[in-house]
């Protein structure tokens, strides 16, 4: 059963206390990394024989077999996807930025130019679930920044075949090249390249234990998106809510995975009584009733506040991955809450919304780090690169100055650099 907490009659370590992964797997990920990179294709088809149990003769997916899943995939959802897939073009488009060019007298020019990267890798997990929605999120923002190749990789079953709504969400978002691999060999392949998986920029996407800590191995050589910890979502209420959506809503996370964590925040007690019984109704009725009821009992938590205030003030301290304001009036609030990877709004906006078809992305950051960083978007697929022009006489009046600044922190060769054009 969740507990409920009153905030200020329990230790602050427990309402702010997170999940932490006692899983270590760096080692071994870092002995498939060195395989890969040194063995390529031939290390990636014996990982797909080892753990999909996958026995592939090429790795690459051929526009036969995404034209057989589309046909596989009911009209319906098609359709759907297609809704989701317009409504994420819409709110990213927004995001799409400019450079900037000032001129100054004397003929300077200072500016910054957007450049999109040239490749991107993106990883959509396979297993038990599959999650046409994260190739949507992840690829749709990466096409309207310009990138000119986007790869995808994601894990076959055992008979080396993908999921037919992966392959049908990866036809709609555009999506280049698609390749039956999953795991750390996959982040690998993408990384350093093998005779079939070309080498990306930038790899994005979620995964499990393996691919955070692949992804995490691998920064420095390509950008990464971010190091994905267990889904989240908090939920502010008030008395006013009611406790039936509420449990609904803090089990649409728990459901995820067992180290998934469902947190309610609220001025009400009587709100949190009913929400813990609420959870203990719906729970069983679930498909995934045991991953549920593990996340809520051991990661699940109802915090009690004195006002809405001193709950909103929680919340930034928390800075969950999702946050739900179930108020009146929650445009009201909005400026309060300082640190939240996205907001729903109002009593008739669960998360689950965001998750497919809203347009905001799904992608976001996780374990505080809200405090720092922000949701996928367009921008983490260009770069800025700035630019400096001078014309002789305008170098001529900084030149001094340059130097001077130079020399104060004992670099005198670029002092001359800046004085040496005057001195002619």
């Amino acid at each position: 059963m969740i507990s409920i907490m009153k905030y200020n009659e329990v230790d602050n370590k427990e309402i702010f206390s997170r999940v932490q992964s006692s899983i270590n797997v760096e080692g071994i990920v870092a002995d498939i990394i060195s395989n890969v990179r040194t063995n390529g294709d031939k290390a990636v088809l014996e990982y797909c024989e080892k753990f999909d149990k996958a026995k592939l003769s090429s790795l690459l997916v051929t526009e036969a077999e995404i034209d057989e899943a589309v046909n596989l995939v009911e009209p319906k959802f098609l359709e759907i996807l297609k809704k989701a897939a317009e409504n994420i073009r819409i709110f990213h488009e927004k995001q799409v930025r400019k450079g900037f060019e000032i001129k100054k007298e004397n003929g300077i020019i200072i500016g910054q130019k957007v450049t999109a990267v040239d490749k991107a890798g993106l990883y959509v997990p396979g297993g038990t679930a599959a999650y046409p929605s994260t190739v949507l999120m992840d690829s749709i923002p990466a096409k309207i920044a310009g990138v000119k190749e986007v790869v995808m990789v994601t894990p076959p079953n055992a008979e080396g075949k993908i999921n037919p709504v992966i392959l049908a969400a990866a036809k709609i978002a555009g999506i280049d090249k698609i390749f039956k691999v999953g795991g750390a060999q996959a982040i690998a392949a993408l990384a350093y390249g093998t005779e079939s998986i070309p080498k990306v920029d930038k790899i994005v996407g979620p995964g499990n234990a393996f691919v955070a800590e692949a992804k995490k191995q691998v920064f420095g050589q390509v950008s990464i998106d971010m190091i994905a910890g267990p889904s989240e979502i908090l939920i502010i209420a008030d008395k006013k809510s009611n406790p039936r959506h509420i449990a609904a809503d803090l089990l649409s996370q728990a459901e995820h995975d067992k180290m998934a964590s469902a947190v309610l925040v609220t001025d009400s007690m009587d709100l949190a009584l009913k929400v813990q019984n609420e959870l203990e109704l719906q729970i069983p009725l679930l498909e995934r009733a045991q991953i549920a009821r593990e996340s809520i009992d051991n990661n699940g938590k109802i915090i009690v506040a004195d006002n809405l205030y001193k709950v909103i003030e929680i919340s930034n301290e928390i800075a969950p991955e999702h946050l739900e304001l179930c108020v009146d009036n929650p445009f009201d609030y909005l400026d309060e809450i300082k640190h939240a990877g996205s907001i729903f709004m109002g009593r008739n906006c669960p998360e689950a919304l965001g998750d497919y078809y809203a347009g905001p992305n799904h992608t976001l950051p996780t374990s505080g780090t809200a405090k720092f960083s922000s949701p996928l978007s367009v921008d983490d697929f260009v770069k800025k690169t700035q630019y400096t022009y001078y014309t002789k006489e305008a170098l001529s009046e900084v030149a001094d100055d340059v130097a001077f600044f130079a020399t104060k922190e004992g670099l005198t060769a670029h002092a001359k650099s800046a004085t040496i054009r005057t001195e002619e």
